[in-house]
């Protein structure tokens, strides 16, 4: 089993492999409507299959992850990323580009499943999902900035995707091999799960409610933010009158901001708990998307992505961080990630289809409303399930649930501190003299006459 410090970083660069796809999405439809002569309509559709492949990859995968191993679940899951962009980046034809498209998305979806597993597994998922942001972030960046000096063409994202996983391959061999050898992913010592094995190896599915909702609330949450983002650069190129390199610039400067987001967020930590962060981010989320979409000058649509991009990521870091908390075993990480993909999936065709019905400032107002009407649920799932205990049962004495919490996150040795869960001691009632002879003999010892 590896130690923490070392299963991290792989599991870092599967995440911005995973990620990279979605976080290059304007980009890629913007190019497969200028150099395959699609619709914008066209273009997103095909967005969408790629992300929902990519969904459909995490769905399948949310309780397999273990058994096949993370390496070899990882490393299928790169192969089929970049055989599918780098085939869809060597043609021009547009059924071999949806189908690279297709078999590329669903190795992201796989590469994701396994990050998101890993995380959860994690004594601290919130900071180890933000690093993950953070790397995607800057990446993705790196790519806006540098894409449209290379030339126009589909060929150029599909190809950049495919390289990052050809570079985060030989990082694979830091994951555990296989269920059978290292059975897990490598846990913190002293975490414990919070519900028993059943006898086949498996254990229930915890918190349901509370997942299901979570998931619903972050589908739709994901695809307002990605009905925007699949159609930004158009709004950019159209209605504020930018050119690519301008629009590359502001996307780039936009996601250094949501560096900014993250690192803020991972300094923060959980001292405003997760409610307040995903609540109020996400209100704020939804003044930027209407910001953005009512933009006709560069000032108002650099504002707009800038402080959308700001944020945006931020409560995506501690949506990802509750997923992880609702099951140590990163089945509700996986599934919540996945439905955000599906969310994500159907972001470009909402986008473009609501672009076209009511225009970018109807859209925007249309996805506000959305935003702010998913706040509520998510929100109260982060009240609902903050302070519970990540260990079975519950400390039921003076310290409550956070007693239960630290109990199970310690690291000190289990020969020392007893094991949750385990039988009570027998306790050996005491006798104790009456009240009143004790006040007697303490009467008798304070009178000077009485002793001597």
């Amino acid at each position: 089993m590896l130690s923490r410090p070392r299963a991290l970083g792989p599991l870092v660069a599967l995440f911005t492999a995973g990620y990279l796809a979605p976080y290059l999405l304007p980009t890629v439809v913007g190019r497969l409507s200028a150099g395959l002569g699609l619709t914008p309509a066209q273009a997103g559709l095909v967005g969408s299959v790629l992300l929902l492949a990519s969904a459909s990859a995490g769905f399948t995968l949310a309780s397999r992850v273990e058994r096949l191993g993370p390496r070899r679940a990882a490393r299928a899951g790169l192969l089929a990323m970049c055989a599918g962009y780098g085939a869809a980046a060597l043609t021009t034809s547009v059924p071999l580009v949806i189908g690279g498209a297709v078999v590329g998305g669903f190795g992201s979806g796989t590469t994701l499943a396994v990050a998101a597993a890993g995380i959860a597994a994690r004594q601290d998922p919130h900071r180890a999902s933000t690093l993950g942001l953070l790397s995607v972030s800057a990446t993705a960046g790196a790519l806006y900035l540098t894409l449209p000096h290379l030339g126009g063409g589909h060929a150029l994202p599909f190809a950049s995707i495919a390289l990052a996983a050809a570079l985060v391959w030989p990082l694979t061999s830091g994951l555990a091999d296989g269920a059978g050898r290292a059975g897990r992913y490598a846990r913190t010592p002293g975490r414990a799960d919070r519900h028993a094995e059943t006898p086949g190896g498996g254990s229930p599915l915890p918190h349901r409610r509370s997942g299901l909702v979570l998931a619903g609330a972050i589908l739709l949450w994901s695809m307002a933010q990605n009905a925007l983002w699949g159609v930004s650069g158009r709004i950019g190129l159209t209605q504020a009158g930018l050119g690519e390199v301008t629009v590359g610039a502001v996307f780039a400067v936009a996601l250094g901001a949501g560096l900014a987001g993250v690192t803020a967020a991972g300094a923060l930590g959980s001292r405003l708990g997760r409610a307040v962060p995903i609540g109020a981010g996400t209100a704020i989320i939804a003044g930027c998307v209407l910001l953005s979409s009512r933009a006709g000058s560069l000032p108002a649509f650099a504002t707009g992505e800038i402080l959308w991009n700001l944020f945006y990521p931020v409560v995506l870091s501690y949506l990802l961080g509750l997923a992880a908390s609702l099951d140590p075993r990163g089945r509700w990480a996986v599934l919540v990630g996945s439905a955000s993909s599906l969310g994500v999936a159907c972001g470009p065709v909402v986008g473009s289809v609501l672009s076209e019905r009511a225009g970018y400032p109807g859209m925007g107002l249309v996805l506000c409303a959305l935003l702010l009407l998913v706040a509520g649920p998510m929100t109260a799932v982060a009240l609902h399930t903050s302070g519970r205990p990540l260990v079975p049962g519950s400390v039921r004495r003076r310290g409550g649930a956070p007693a239960a919490v630290l109990a199970g996150t310690t690291t000190a040795a289990t020969g020392l501190v007893p094991q949750m869960g385990a039988p009570e001691q027998e306790v050996t009632e005491i006798p104790v003299p009456s009240r009143r002879r004790a006040d007697r003999r303490a009467f008798r010892l304070a009178r000077p006459s009485d002793r001597g």
